[in-house]
């Protein structure tokens, strides 16, 4: 018997949407379509262009196992480099051809006649495919936060994932809301041309020393001449990262040292016993996302910045109001509030099985069995989905553990044997069972408020185990997970491989 061709649409083309679409193209999937909104490739790191951007996990690892780059100019890469490095992947590994600039989807229902997804785009076009994978990622949609009067400033105001690179911010009185991994990047490149720089602080970041560096020359070339180099560079990263997961989703007692390095920096970094105690945190280690820099310390004591821990009352045309009653003229805001991290897929509508909404479903938070499929949502699979997130290692781990399993989930629909792939929802509740006992023994836990909490206080973001245990969870499909449809292609479809 001939096996059927699959057709598999692809949404974003960032580090998920690029490794699945290479993947696929290796298991051989010729039936392949990225859709992309913008013009280029690359998600986050298209996106933020922010002075001072760049990645806080080490470049060796925090790049796809299949495409090494020994040439890397840092220790943590800049974030145009890490874009550029994308673009490369795409061009290196013939996916640009399958991408559609320019292109939203808007919406993507599935089908049970035909068993396949057709979406909705933006201009009224459709595209229907056998499988539908999204990589829109988790922080793809800048969150506003609700201050009253924000609407009625008349400065400048924009997001840092917005960047307004034509406005100059020289000599201005400029605020920052948050102080999140952002802002601990662009306040130290910004703040010395500033007039004025007021930082509004919810609350206080554990911020450690970023042990950064410039590659030389010579180690580039070792890298390039023997690979097992780089594979041991990448391999040493990881494991001193995976350490971590121990305190941070088992027992944070075996944080102690951490906590120690850190109130060492501190110390070490500002004398003025007023400004060290705002700059303390109230909240658990890891409950937020723990941060890395060598001059947020510094860049907050220059003589123009103040940090500001009143909580924000009012915003007025040309000022802002603390609950102190202070007024602070401002010629423009910067908002480092993060993004809507919770609301995954969101603005798409996806409509599944029996016309359910997936939203809809996910109205108390977000859940997919190993953060990657839903029930009654047949042939669809959701890279960097729900309780993938990490607090102490790289995500691009677990976004190609991801997408070995579903090309896995690909090659058994192109055996034949099924036509759709519906995990079964005993299966997926039980598993959401496992994450949400497992996330009230982290560190996560600790009471604070952070973008990985719903509003309810699910924490629909973080894996609370070791990256191994999802690989592991990830390392084989099990048919018996899902409840398959059966094989006959309905009548007329004669999509078939061609000998």
């Amino acid at each position: 018997m001939v096996p059927p061709v699959i057709s598999v649409a692809i949404i974003g083309s960032g580090f998920g949407g690029l490794a699945a679409a290479v993947r696929l193209k290796q298991a051989g999937v010729i039936d392949l379509v990225l859709f992309e909104k913008s013009d280029d490739v690359g998600g986050v790191w298209r996106e933020n262009t922010y002075p001072g951007a760049a990645c806080d996990v080490p470049s060796h690892l925090y790049s796809l196992s299949f495409a090494p780059k020994p040439d890397w100019s840092r220790r943590f890469a800049p974030q145009a480099e890490i874009h550029a490095y994308l673009r490369d992947v795409a061009r290196d590994f013939g996916v640009l051809p399958h991408i559609r600039f320019g292109t939203e989807v808007l919406a993507a229902a599935f089908d049970e006649d035909t068993a396949r997804w057709r979406l909705t785009l933006a201009g009224g076009a459709e595209h229907e495919a056998d499988v539908l994978i999204t990589a829109t990622g988790q922080l793809s949609r800048p969150s506003r936060p609700d201050v009253p009067g924000l609407d009625s400033f008349e400065g400048t105001l924009f997001h840092s994932a917005q960047w307004n690179h034509e406005h100059d911010l020289t000599g201005e009185k400029v605020a920052v809301l948050g102080t999140g991994a952002s802002a601990i990047q662009f306040v130290p490149a910004i703040a010395p041309r500033t007039g004025s720089l007021a930082v509004f602080q919810r609350s206080a970041p554990w911020v450690f020393p970023k042990n950064d560096r410039a590659y030389r020359t010579r180690a580039k070339a070792a890298f390039a001449r023997v690979p097992g180099l780089l594979r041991a560079s990448r391999a040493v990263t990881y494991v001193t990262n995976e350490l971590r997961s121990l305190g941070i989703n088992t027992d944070d007692r075996l944080l102690a040292t951490h906590r120690a390095v850190y109130r060492k920096h501190l110390a070490a970094s500002v004398a003025d016993p007023v400004l060290r105690a705002k700059l303390t945190p109230t909240d658990p280690i890891g409950c937020k996302r723990i941060l890395l820099s060598n001059d947020w310390y510094a860049a907050l004591q220059l003589p123009q910045v103040e940090v500001v821990t009143d909580r924000i009352t009012e915003v007025r045309p040309h000022s802002i109001v603390t609950a102190d009653g202070a007024e602070r003229e401002v010629d423009t805001i910067v908002l480092g509030t993060g993004f809507t991290a919770t609301d995954f897929l969101a603005p798409m509508r996806i409509t599944g099985r029996g016309g359910r909404d997936l939203h809809e479903q996910w109205a108390d938070g977000a859940s997919a069995y190993l953060g990657t499929v839903v029930p009654g949502f047949p042939n669809l699979f959701v890279l960097y989905g729900p309780n993938t997130n990490l607090g102490h290692n790289s995500i691009i781990f677990m976004l190609e553990a991801q997408v070995r399993w579903v090309v896995q989930a690909v090659q058994h629909l192109r055996q034949g044997s099924a036509r759709w792939l519906d995990v079964r929802r005993d299966v997926a509740e039980a598993f959401d069972g496992w994450i949400q006992r497992r996330v009230r023994g982290t560190v996560f836990a600790g009471g604070c408020r952070s973008w990985y909490l719903t509003e309810s206080g699910r924490n629909t973001q973080n894996w609370p185990a070791s990256t191994l245990t999802f690989r592991r969870r990830l390392h084989r499909l099990r048919p018996e997970d899902f409840a398959a449809a059966p094989a006959a292609a309905p009548a007329g479809d004669d999509r078939v491989a061609q000998a």
